[in-house]
């Protein structure tokens, strides 16, 4: 019972939550107490963010503003993992696939996803499609990259081991390499999540009409700092929604790893 129960809770993760509770607690004296205390204009006291989220959250057109990014976020994110798995392990397991690939993956990984928002733009003119291109172009690269590295760390102690136990490609592909690259894997897709975000993000607020970077462009351009901040809130609650949603996944099929 002793040893069991040892291994449960990994060593790594003891006190997580406490610390964690610890430091978001910290983050917010200290915000409330320079809002209060340096008086900017453009930086309100957490608490009167708090209040304009909560009363934001009410308002109709903001909810319908947060139903667009969500749309959006969600649409882009999922056709970014399911091509990004996809062509991932296909450059992982095929060396000549991998080769063909590499210079525009390290091209796109390299260079600031905003600047292709403009071609974007042209392409797809304003509207969801832009705002889903938006995210799938942010999130789509560094899950090939996970995905690849994942694939080509497999054990290869163990692929030959299946090989010499008659096992074939796609059985070893299954049932050897894949479930040891799913760590890796999986924190493609946590990190691909919270680009995602940004790609959200940015993109409505350099070129979108709706959605919660838009109402930033709006609030910000009416100085009201409050409302701003609150619609701020907003979207740090949705990032770490999705970005938790992801962990669970992880930790669940990947809780052998710690």
């Amino acid at each position: 019972m002793g040893v069991a129960s040892r291994t449960v809770w990994p060593a790594g993760n003891r006190g997580r939550f406490p610390a964690a509770a610890a430091g978001t607690l910290i983050g917010a004296v200290v915000w409330e107490v320079a809002g209060r205390s340096l008086q900017l204009p453009f930086l309100p006291p957490l608490s009167e963010a708090v209040l304009a989220s909560s009363r934001l959250i009410g308002m109709t057109e903001v909810r319908r503003h947060l139903a667009e990014s969500l749309v959006s976020l969600t649409l882009g994110y999922l056709l970014a993992a399911s091509l990004g798995l996809v062509l991932g392990s296909l450059m992982g397991r095929f060396r000549r696939v991998g080769y063909f690939f590499d210079l525009y993956l390290q091209v796109f990984l390299a260079s600031p996803s905003l600047i292709y928002v403009p071609v974007l733009f042209a392409l797809f003119g304003v509207g969801r499609s832009l705002q889903m291109a938006v995210v799938f172009l942010y999130a789509f690269f560094v899950i090939v990259s996970n995905t690849m590295a994942g694939v080509r760390a497999g054990d290869g102690g163990l692929i030959e081991m299946s090989r010499s136990f008659g096992a074939s490609q796609g059985q070893v592909f299954w049932m050897v390499t894949l479930p040891s690259a799913l760590p890796l894997i999986l924190a493609g897709l946590r990190l691909g999540m919270a680009r995602a975000m940004k790609g959200m993000v940015n993109g409505e607020i350099f070129v979108a009409l709706t959605g919660l970077g838009a109402l930033i462009r709006t609030y910000g351009g009416r100085f009201d700092a409050a409302n701003m901040f609150g619609v701020l809130l907003l979207i740090l609650a949705v990032a770490v929604t999705g970005v938790g949603l992801v962990q669970v996944v992880e930790r669940r099929l990947t809780g052998w790893a710690d």
